[in-house]
């Protein structure tokens, strides 16, 4: 009966130490792989945003960011960096191939760095948008948030200033004064900057504890995929050039038809895009919407004002839908500058126009030609004699044959009751002299 009891009682702990082992070896834990792939955007970084949230909401154990990325927004790089380092779940970035610039300052946020043998991690330098290095100011701020991200994780704080500041000399690890610090897989791990390389996710899994675990991976949407082609820097000049082109040539066409159609198009997909990526609110489009309700309402009132202020608004509006405000700046010149285009093309070239205005400005002129006469002409008057009804100072009344005339006198004042000569008759002006002064 001992030996029952015993055995029984070995039997009952080997099934309490089951979890622990199940959970040892990876099982009942929860992995959110989000990648990030190509530029750092905003609309990346509502992507990320949105997966942190989750992750959350489901208590996962583990944050891993699969990195392949060449860098992008500083701006947008540090939201996520404070992303990484408000949230209370383990994070980890895996740099895939590229953990460059904006990116490598991301990965500096995550409690673990790991890497693929060839992958590549630094050439943070801070640039502008035409590339070139950027100011003083700009280099010795992204120079300190690189050195505080490093120090916030505990890692050596001088190798993330060398990805940052080509003066700082490295020459050991083939970054000497003037370049700057991109390290390989096996210089980080030397320089405690990655904690293990692996060949892929599976691996760095199975090597971390995790092999057994769920693995949720985040992805975009079709139509985040969608948006986020459309607020691509080089999509969005494409698209407000349609729309201002499309929009213009209609002008010259009667009804509504595919020029119309396309513009609209463009403007509808321009919107769609920046709204679903989490660039614009709705305020932006409501801005938008009375900008073209402006513009329409200065077709039937007159004056300039509302017209000035509907353009204001759309243009505020392209701005506030903006991810990049020197790029929005950049799209709307070359979409005005296409669409004066169009406008001289039509007009110079195809002799074309405005048919919108045609119901609403007179292109009709009055002139003698067409039948119209503004005043009527007393040419027949010139010679006449009559008599001056009122003193003429120089305006006054003469009387011709009992007819009462208006007239003017050439030589400045003539009494009452005296005799003048109509002398000529200048449209509805006559003139008129003293007629013993002619005499004479």
């Amino acid at each position: 009966m001992k030996k029952k009891l015993a055995a029984i009682l070995l039997l009952f702990m080997a099934v309490l130490m089951i979890p622990g082992i199940a959970q040892g070896s990876g099982q009942h834990k929860l992995v959110y792989i989000i990648p990030i792939h190509d530029e750092i955007t905003r609309s990346l970084t509502v992507f990320i945003d949105k997966s942190i949230k989750e992750a959350e909401k489901n208590e996962a154990d583990l944050i891993l960011f699969d990195m392949d990325t060449p860098g992008g927004s500083v701006s947008e790089a540090v939201n996520i960096g404070k992303m990484l380092d408000e949230t209370k779940v383990d994070s980890a970035v895996y740099a895939d191939s590229r953990a460059l610039s904006a990116g490598s300052y991301i990965a500096l946020h995550a409690d673990h760095i790991y890497m693929t043998p060839n992958a590549t991690m630094g050439a943070s330098a801070i640039v502008d948008q035409k590339g070139n290095m950027a100011d003083e100011k700009a280099k010795s701020f992204w120079r300190a948030a690189m050195k505080n991200a490093a120090e916030q994780h505990r890692r050596s704080p001088e190798y993330a200033m060398a990805m940052a500041d080509p003066e700082i000399d490295l020459p050991k690890l083939n970054a000497g004064k003037g370049d700057l610090l991109t390290l390989t897989a096996d210089q980080a791990e030397k320089v405690r900057y990655s904690e293990g390389t692996y060949k892929n996710i599976e691996s760095l899994l199975s090597g971390i504890g995790y092999k057994d675990a769920k693995v949720e991976k985040m992805d975009l949407s079709p139509s985040e995929k969608f948006a986020k082609f459309l607020t691509n820097p080089f999509v969005v000049p494409i698209l407000l050039t349609a729309a201002s082109l499309g929009l213009v040539l209609e002008l010259y066409s009667p009804g509504f038809g595919i020029a119309g159609t396309a513009g609209l198009s463009a403007l509808v997909l321009f919107f769609y895009g920046h709204l679903v990526a989490g660039l614009a609110g709705y305020e932006s489009l409501v801005m938008f919407i009375i900008g073209l309700l402006l513009l329409v309402i200065e077709l039937f009132v007159p004056g300039a004002i509302a017209g000035i202020i509907g353009a204001a608004a759309i243009i505020v509006s392209l701005f506030m839908a903006a991810g990049n405000v020197m790029y929005m700046g950049i799209s709307i010149l070359i979409a005005a500058a296409a669409a004066i285009i169009g406008m001289i093309v039509m007009v110079k070239i195809f002799g074309k126009q405005m048919k919108l205005f045609k119901k609403m400005i007179l292109f009709d002129s009055t002139n003698t030609e067409s039948g119209y006469v503004s005043n009527v002409n007393r040419l027949e008057l010139i010679g006449r004699i009559g008599i001056a009804k009122t003193p003429l100072r120089p305006a006054g009344t003469i009387v011709i044959d009992d007819e009462r005339v208006d007239v003017v006198s050439e030589g400045g004042y003539i009494s009452k009751d005296v005799k003048v000569m109509v002398m000529k008759v200048e449209g509805s002006r006559i003139i008129v002299r003293e007629y013993s002064k002619i005499e004479e």
